[in-house]
């Protein structure tokens, strides 16, 4: 791609490095940039910096957070600290959140167990988990997990681990989405539907 100056062709190539955008996508938002004034391009680079910056890791939790203010150590009357969800990254953390149906703490294990990937429980923050559990204060583990192979074999590693503590262990139900049709359903997705099945209750 011939780029009219050196200083585009940098702010294309460094544009392109985010994830889904190729060369064309770089370019417009670059040309987008140069259009705008100059405050508004101040303000996306010192909200990036702030970013990396400022964003950290809870030592508890794993979960993001701005200077340790993190939710697990907050002091909220309304939050269940005898459940833990365990969940992948931190945006299943923000999908969960914004159901209103959770209320407890969460887990974040920064990944899944993945050999083909050479990813193995000790490259998880479990160890974290397991010195949560062994403080006595969690009485339930709810399992938020891909329904895939490696988020399966991540479950049922975590379960065995921590079968020595006095704990209830879950996972979130799995089945046809609301909307959905039966027959667009795959046999495994259908099958766990049928399995989790749930009593019917009546609308009053």
């Amino acid at each position: 791609m011939r780029l009219p100056t050196k200083i585009i062709e940098e702010a294309v190539n460094e544009i392109s490095k985010l994830p889904g955008i190729g060369k064309k996508t770089a370019l417009r938002l670059s040309l987008f940039l140069l259009k705008k004034d100059i405050a508004f391009t101040q303000n996306i680079s010192k909200a990036l910096i702030n970013l990396k910056e400022k964003t950290e890791y809870c030592d508890i939790c794993h979960m993001m957070c701005e200077e340790g203010n993190c939710y697990c150590k907050r002091t909220d009357p309304y939050l269940n600290r005898e459940i833990v969800c365990v969940v992948e990254d931190t945006p299943d953390v923000l999908a969960i959140q914004n159901t209103n149906h959770y209320n407890g703490l969460f887990h974040v294990i920064g990944g899944l167990i993945s050999p083909i990937d050479g990813v193995g429980p000790e490259s998880l923050n479990i160890d974290s988990l397991e010195n949560r559990v062994k403080k006595g204060e969690i009485k339930e583990i709810i399992f938020a997990l891909s329904p895939t192979l490696d988020g399966d074999t991540t479950s049922f590693y975590i379960s065995k681990r921590l079968s020595k503590y006095k704990l209830k262990m879950t996972t979130i139900s799995r089945g046809i989405p609301i909307g959905g049709e039966i027959e667009y359903a795959d046999e495994i997705t259908l099958g766990k539907s049928i399995s989790s099945r749930i009593n019917y209750k009546l609308e009053k």
